[in-house]
C-alpha cells in the first residue's frame, strides 16, 4: 500500500476467501465469478500494525484522521455507486481520499463531518465509487437514545420482500474481523459502556450490507445504481433484526428495524450514468 497525507492506494488480487467467509456469516450462497455489490467492504483493507492503533481500536493516523482530543468518531452512512462487479482472480486497486469536510452544530454539541471517497478499479475501469460519511462528536455528548418503536411507525407489509439476521457476540466479532475493524464498541462491553452504549453496537456497514442483500436476493440488484444509506439510531445488543422495503417499495429503498421495531438505518436507490467509468 502507498499512502500520503491526502491519498492512500492499495492493490491486491480479488480472491475467493473473503467472499466465502462473508457468505457463511450471512447464511447465503458463495459467489463464484464476481463480488456482489457492497461485498467489496471485506477487500483491499488497510491492515495496520497493531502498534498503530489507539485505545479505542482505531488507527492513530491515516484516512480518515483519528479523533482529536475530546472527540469520538462515529460512522454515519454513505453512498455507493456500482458500475460493475469486481471479478475474482484479477488484481484491483482502491484509491482513498478525503472528499469533503464540514462543521455543524448538533443538538449535543459541535460535529465535524468528513466524507471519505474510495474508488475501486479493475482492468483500468472504475467499478465502484464508495463515499463514507464519518462524524466526529465531543466525548461528553450523549449517544442518541435507543428506545422502543418510533411514534407512528407503520407495520411492515407482509407481501413485501424482507430479510432477517440474528446477530450475537460471535457474529459481531467475525464481522469485525472480516472488515478489519478493531473499534472496541463492537466486541468490548466495558468500552461500549464508556462510549455511552448499553451493550455492544451492531455495525452500521453490516446493516447497510443487509439492505443491499435485500435488493440482490429480490432480483433487483445494485449494479447501475446509486445506493445511499444513513444510520438513524444505534442498534445495540444481540438480537434478530429485520430488513424490509421502504414505504414506496424496494425500488425506493429499504430500511432496518431492530428487535424493538425501531428504525435504525434507511436507504434509497437511484440510477447512475453508466458512461465515463
Amino acid at each position: 500500500m502507498s499512502e500520503s497525507a491526502n491519498v492512500a492506494v492499495r492493490t491486491e488480487v480479488i480472491g475467493h476467501e473473503q467472499a466465502e467467509a462473508l457468505a457463511h456469516l450471512l447464511g447465503t450462497e458463495v459467489p463464484e465469478y464476481s463480488l456482489p455489490p457492497l461485498w467489496h467492504w471485506t477487500y483491499l483493507l488497510d491492515r495496520r500494525p497493531h502498534a498503530d492503533l489507539g485505545p479505542d481500536g482505531h488507527p492513530t493516523f491515516g484516512i480518515p484522521a483519528p479523533p482529536g482530543p475530546g472527540r469520538k468518531r462515529m460512522f454515519a452512512g454513505g453512498t455507493v455507486s456500482t458500475y460493475g462487479e469486481l471479478i475474482f482472480g484479477r488484481p484491483a486497486t482502491r484509491t482513498t481520499s478525503v472528499a469533503a469536510t464540514r462543521e455543524k452544530q448538533g443538538r449535543t454539541g459541535p460535529l465535524t463531518f468528513v466524507t471519505v471517497r474510495n474508488e475501486y478499479a479493475q482492468d483500468g475501469r472504475i467499478l465502484v465509487v464508495d463515499e463514507n460519511d464519518i462524524v466526529y462528536r465531543s466525548s461528553d455528548s450523549q449517544v442518541p437514545a435507543v428506545s422502543g418503536p418510533a411514534a407512528g411507525a407503520d407495520p411492515l407489509p407482509a407481501s413485501d420482500p424482507s430479510l432477517t439476521l440474528t446477530v450475537d457476540e460471535a457474529l459481531l466479532f467475525r464481522f469485525s474481523a472480516l472488515t478489519y475493524n478493531a473499534h472496541r464498541i463492537h466486541y468490548d462491553h466495558t468500552w461500549a459502556r464508556m462510549e455511552g452504549y448499553t451493550d455492544l453496537v451492531v455495525h452500521g456497514p453490516l446493516q447497510a450490507l443487509m439492505m443491499g442483500e435485500l435488493h440482490r436476493r429480490a432480483g433487483a440488484g445494485l449494479v447501475g445504481r446509486m445506493f445511499s444509506y444513513r444510520l438513524v439510531s444505534p442498534m445495540v445488543g444481540p438480537q434478530t433484526f429485520t430488513v424490509a422495503a421502504a414505504q414506496g417499495g424496494l425500488d425506493a429503498g429499504a430500511e432496518v428495524r431492530d428487535a424493538h421495531d425501531t428504525t435504525t438505518a434507511v436507504s434509497t436507490v437511484g440510477r447512475i450514468d453508466p458512461v465515463g467509468y
